[in-house]
């Protein structure tokens, strides 16, 4: 065998030949030709596993001698051979992997031949839903992976795949995951139809594809569930829900959503029913406590001051004297060095990061306080406010509180409590607007959905969640059918 840039020029006069030159200018683009054979192969190096080249390949080419591409599809024992004659089929191939064979006159025809290099990081736990009890299973950058997480806990064929390639210059795979007969078509269509909209140069990572399908793309509020967990996503897929995959990206998205999914942790279904809605509930207060606890400081101390008890104003007074700043700023001041903190610690390397969180926290909150520059009072509402919006289980919710403060902070203090009440009212009435893929997103509190209030706000027992979710309008709506209990027997001993 020998090595060679050009092939003949009869055979780069076509378009495929064309293509060869131009991937010739890449240093790692390999085109050679057989030893005393009219056949050229090139690949990319980069792309090609070489074993499978060298093992089921050439071992076989360098042996027998062959007249036509036909008798070598045949000679070669390699899944998913294809000879096509089509330009775009061989330059995504190749592009992918692929080694393609050809003859060394104009013959418009190619042999290709799968053999992509993987190099995949194996399956690890779960970092941003990490669960203590459960699961430890997380998605990886592979794509046929993540499938076989998910379809190892569907295993029925009504579990489909349909795959796309989005993107104009990166060519991305995308996977649409359903379960046929329990998914609603028109969810399913819908997905496809604005994956298959997508006119972008690039795709690649799942958020990209997140924010180009939302119903609302100028929303601070995600529309669609990212999750890196295959058992949430195929729990939602029984539901009737639909999933998007993407290859090289850790993680899915699951749709449509419901505000109410943000605040539900996979926990919630391996503990008791019970203990599960309290943590549940837990999360709501926590979360509303994060918007309104500062913005409420301000508003009270500017405007309603007298509505605090004697006793509390006293502390209020002594903690503010001789702060040089009004509530406001220093609302915003404190907010602000919470998020260079939050921001500082998520770009650092993790043991760096944990360190300059706590210890950063903990002197400047102490110098700002001895300082005079903040009331200590504020100092401890703010820590615990963005304490309390790391509780949602899905991050994307919690960049959402974090944004969202600072209009309750300005709506205080330009008309104190009644200016919180309309923030909230906007805040409210943009949710009752959001759908996510064209479903309510604030299903089931409106519209009023009785049925679906078992999963809501509080989770019942798994034998009376006997349907599935009015707002994925499924033709399957019933999960099981329960058996009427026996009568109690007595034990012996009673």
């Amino acid at each position: 065998m020998r090595r060679n840039k050009r092939s003949s020029s009869a055979f780069h006069s076509s378009e495929i030949g064309k293509l060869i030159d131009q991937c010739c200018k890449s240093a790692d683009f390999v085109t050679f030709q057989l030893k005393d054979s009219p056949f050229f192969i090139s690949y990319f190096q980069t792309l090609v596993d070489k074993k499978v080249l060298h093992r089921d390949i050439l071992t076989i080419l360098k042996d027998k001698q062959f007249i036509s591409l036909e008798d070598m599809k045949h000679a070669i024992q390699v899944e998913d051979l294809v000879l096509t004659t089509e330009l775009s089929s061989v330059k995504q191939k190749l592009m992918q992997g692929n080694i393609i064979i050809y003859q060394q006159e104009a013959q418009p025809s190619c042999l290709l031949i799968p053999a992509f290099l993987q190099e995949n990081r194996q399956v690890s736990i779960p970092e941003t839903e990490y669960s203590v009890v459960g699961p430890k299973e997380a998605f990886v950058e592979s794509l046929d992976t993540n499938i076989n997480l998910v379809r190892k806990r569907i295993p029925v064929p009504e579990f489909q795949i349909k795959e796309f390639s989005v993107g104009k210059l990166s060519k991305t795979r995308v996977a649409v995951a359903y379960i046929e007969g329990i998914a609603d078509e028109e969810n399913v269509n819908t997905v496809i139809q604005r994956i298959t909209d997508i006119g972008y140069d690039q795709i690649i990572d799942s958020s990209f594809i997140n924010q180009m399908i939302a119903d609302n793309k100028n929303s601070p509020f995600p529309q669609l569930v990212d999750t890196e967990r295959p058992d949430r996503v195929a729990s939602v897929l029984m539901e009737g829900k639909v999933a998007i995959l993407v290859d090289g990206s850790p993680s899915a998205i699951t749709g449509p959503a419901t505000l109410g999914e943000f605040f539900s942790a996979f926990e919630d279904y391996v503990t008791v029913w019970n203990i599960a809605s309290a943590f549940r509930l837990i999360r709501f207060l926590a979360i509303t406590f994060s918007v309104l606890s500062t913005p409420l400081y301000v508003a009270v101390l500017t405007y309603h001051y007298e509505m605090i008890p004697q006793d509390l104003l006293t502390t209020l007074i002594s903690s503010r004297a001789g702060i040089p700043f009004p509530p406001l700023l220093e609302a915003i001041i404190l907010e602000w060095t919470i998020e260079l903190l939050r921001e500082a610690g998520a770009r650092l390397p993790t043991k760096v990061g944990q360190t300059i969180g706590i210890v950063g926290g903990i002197v400047i909150g102490t110098a700002a306080v001895q300082a005079g520059l903040t009331s200590n009072v504020l100092l401890i509402v703010v820590a615990l406010s963005a304490l309390a919006s790391f509780t949602t289980p899905v991050y994307q919710v919690s960049n959402a509180i974090r944004l969202i403060r600072f209009p309750f902070l300005i709506f205080a203090q330009l008309l104190g409590l009644l200016g919180v009440a309309a923030c909230t009212a906007i805040v409210v009435a943009h949710l009752l607007k959001l759908k996510s893929l064209g479903r309510p997103f604030l299903e089931p509190v409106y519209p009023i959905r009785l049925k679906d209030m078992k999963d809501a706000l509080i989770r019942l027992p798994f034998n009376q969640q006997t349907s599935r979710p009015l707002q994925t309008r499924t033709d399957n709506k019933i999960k099981f059918r329960p058996h009427s209990s026996p009568p109690d027997k007595r034990d012996i001993d009673e």
